[in-house]
C-alpha cells in the first residue's frame, strides 16, 4: 500500500493494488473514505501512526458504495477502534451481507478488467452504524455532506466538503488514464447523469475510487468529461 499527500496536514490517499481509500484529518480527529480491501487494516493503521496519528482517534469511516475493494477492512477497523460505518440506505443491506452484490452491465471491453476487480477479497459482513441519504450531514470537514449518486451501484454516494472545496466521488468518476465514467455500472444512464451532478459541484480537489486525484483545473476537467460522457 502508498501513502500519498493529497492536502498538506488534511488528506492522504491509501492506493492499494487495486482501488484506494482516503484519511481526512480534523486536526487529531480522523475520518476514512472507504477502507481498502479485507486483510488491509494492519496495512491503514500502519499509515495512520506513520503520519504522527492514532488509530483509536478514527472516528468514523464513510463508504461511498458496497464493492468489496471499498469496504474489505471497515468492519476489522471499526471493530478494533470503535469507529463508525456510514453507507447509503440502498447499500447498506449489501454490506451487511444481507443482499447479494448487485451485478453491473457491463460493457464489452470491461470484462476482463471485471474478472480482475473479482481477484480482490470478498468483505465480510460490515455492520453499518447510519443509513445515509442524500444531503446528510457527515460530521467532519467542517460540513461534509453526502451526495447521492447512484449508477455505478443503487447507493453509490459521493462526499463533499464545500468549505474545502474537495469532492470524493466513490466509483462514479475514475482517473485511470483519462478522466472518465466509472466502470462497472448496474445502469450506465443514472451513472451518467450522477456524474454531471458530481461535477457541478465545481470541487477545487476531486478524489477518485481509481486513480489520481485532481488538484489542478478540477472543476473544469470534471465539466469537460462529464459533458462527454
Amino acid at each position: 500500500m502508498d501513502l500519498v499527500e493529497v492536502l498538506p496536514n488534511r488528506l492522504h490517499m491509501l492506493r492499494f493494488p487495486i482501488g484506494q481509500a482516503y484519511l481526512w484529518q480534523d486536526g487529531e480527529a480522523l475520518t476514512l473514505i472507504d477502507a481498502g480491501h479485507a486483510g488491509s487494516a494492519a496495512a491503514i493503521e500502519g499509515a495512520v501512526r506513520s503520519l504522527g496519528l492514532l488509530p483509536e482517534r478514527l472516528e468514523r469511516i464513510v463508504l461511498t458504495h458496497c464493492h468489496r475493494d471499498h469496504v474489505g477492512a471497515a468492519g476489522e477497523l471499526a471493530a478494533r477502534w470503535g469507529a463508525r460505518v456510514l453507507a447509503h440506505r440502498l447499500d447498506a443491506p449489501v454490506i451487511r451481507g444481507e443482499s447479494p452484490v448487485p451485478e453491473p452491465v457491463l460493457l464489452d471491453w470491461e470484462l476482463p478488467l471485471y474478472a480482475h476487480g473479482l481477484t480482490v477479497p470478498e468483505a465480510p459482513p460490515t455492520p453499518v452504524d447510519q443509513e445515509l441519504e442524500d444531503g446528510d450531514a457527515l460530521g467532519f470537514g467542517d460540513g461534509a455532506y453526502a451526495v447521492h449518486a447512484p449508477g455505478h451501484t443503487d447507493g453509490s454516494i459521493g462526499v463533499h466538503l464545500p468549505r474545502h472545496g474537495v469532492l470524493f466521488t466513490g466509483d462514479c468518476v475514475a482517473a485511470v488514464g483519462p478522466l472518465m465514467l466509472g466502470v462497472f455500472n448496474v445502469d450506465r444512464a443514472r451513472a451518467v447523469a450522477s456524474f454531471r451532478r458530481l461535477a457541478a459541484l465545481a470541487p477545487s480537489t476531486a478524489c477518485f475510487g481509481h486513480g489520481d486525484p485532481l488538484t489542478e483545473d478540477t472543476a473544469a476537467a470534471l465539466a469537460r468529461a462529464a459533458a462527454a460522457s
